[in-house]
């Protein structure tokens, strides 16, 4: 049984080749593109489970690929680049990447990434009920928001986020509680995620994202 269908975009052939050995040796279907372009084109003939994505390739760059292949599938999106900033981070964080790994890194570690891109956070309730509060809606079951009786679309993270939200209102949250919820127990210390995916959230379900901020504080 396939541990899932990954799709590896990177314009270094020799990248490519590691990558696909080390993750066919897991388990995983693994398919790959030597571009943007091609990738987007390799998404539209099979989807796939998860997105391995070069920041830094030449034509269509990791960034605009990533917002590209986000406007049209929730597949976790881990970005893969050389560079290391924190602008660098939250600049593929805000392109709708889930995750963010630097060159080089060992298998362990990229392993590691894909589970927790993969996993999605537990239901803190016992059951599946249909939570509301506000004008929000949300069904655990069917992984599904409706926002003043419309249809909103999450990633799969962002949708994890605004669970934990929905079954911990009126709590006072830690950074490194909704990490750990959310992306795993490896995830702590990158506040960075939490400052993307809250403000990326806020715009999709708030009608005035600006009015004010979610009740999260800096804590271990």
């Amino acid at each position: 049984m396939s541990a899932g269908r990954i799709l590896v975009v990177d314009d270094d052939p020799q990248i490519r080749r590691v990558m696909r050995a080390t993750l066919t040796a897991r388990g995983y279907e693994v398919n790959d593109a030597s571009s943007g372009e091609a990738a987007l084109g390799r998404l539209r003939e099979q989807a796939c489970d998860l997105v391995l994505l070069d920041m830094n390739m030449p034509g269509m760059d990791g960034l605009e690929t990533c917002r590209t292949i986000r406007a049209g599938s929730e597949a976790p999106i881990i970005m893969l680049t050389v560079r290391n900033t924190e602008q660098d981070k939250v600049d593929a964080l805000d392109a709708g990447a889930d995750d963010y790994i630097t060159k080089p890194f060992g298998a362990p570690e990229l392993l590691a990434r894909i589970r927790a891109a993969l996993r999605r956070a537990p239901l803190a309730t016992a059951d599946s009920r249909q939570l509301r509060f506000g004008d929000i809606e949300v069904d655990p079951g069917a992984r599904r928001v409706i926002v003043r009786g419309e249809p909103v679309r999450l990633t799969p993270k962002e949708f994890s986020l605004l669970l934990y939200f929905a079954t911990h209102s009126n709590q006072v949250l830690s950074h490194r509680e909704l990490l750990q919820a959310v992306w795993g127990p490896d995830y702590g210390d990158e506040s960075q995620y939490l400052r993307v995916f809250v403000n990326q959230l806020r715009k999709k379900i708030e009608s005035d994202p600006g009015d004010r901020t979610p009740e999260v504080r800096q804590g271990n």
